[in-house]
C-alpha cells in the first residue's frame, strides 16, 4: 500500500447541479455577494464562501451528475451579524424565509431560506465561543 500525502490540501469544492446556472450564479454572486474564485465558462462557476471554502455551481446537461429535484444539501454560512442578513434577505424576498430560530445545544442562531433551484441555505452566527 502507497503512503497517503501529507501535504496540506489547497481548496475544498462542494458542487451543486443547476438546471440554470446563469440564475444561479447570479443569485449567488448577486445576491450573497460570494466572488467568482474560478470561471469554467458554461460549465461551471466556482464561488468563495470563505478563505478555501466554495461553492461549485454546475450546469447538469454539462456535469458529471444530474439535477434532482429533492434536495438533500444544505448549504451553511456563519456570518458576524445573522440579524443584519436576515433583515437584507427579507427585502430581496427570497424564496422560503425562515424566521430567526436558536439552537441553545449547538451555540447558533440562524435561519434558513431556498436559493433559485430549490437548494437550502442556512446563515448562522455562533452564540457562544467554540460554537
Amino acid at each position: 500500500m502507497s503512503a497517503r500525502p501529507t501535504a496540506p490540501n489547497q481548496l475544498a469544492i462542494t458542487f451543486l447541479y443547476y438546471r440554470d446556472l446563469a440564475t444561479a450564479f447570479a443569485f449567488y454572486r448577486d445576491v450573497l455577494g460570494l466572488r467568482l474564485a474560478i470561471d469554467q465558462g458554461d460549465l461551471a462557476k466556482i464561488m468563495e464562501i470563505a478563505p478555501n471554502a466554495h461553492l461549485g455551481l454546475v450546469d447538469e446537461a454539462k456535469g458529471m451528475n444530474d439535477w434532482q429535484a429533492e434536495k438533500c444539501v444544505q448549504i451553511c454560512i456563519r456570518v458576524e451579524d445573522v440579524q443584519a442578513w436576515h433583515d437584507y434577505l427579507a427585502s430581496c424576498s427570497v424564496d422560503s424565509l425562515s424566521r430567526m430560530f436558536e439552537n441553545q445545544t449547538i451555540g447558533i442562531r440562524a435561519f434558513v431560506f431556498r436559493d433559485p433551484e430549490g437548494y437550502q441555505v442556512e446563515i448562522q452566527q455562533a452564540t457562544r465561543a467554540g460554537a
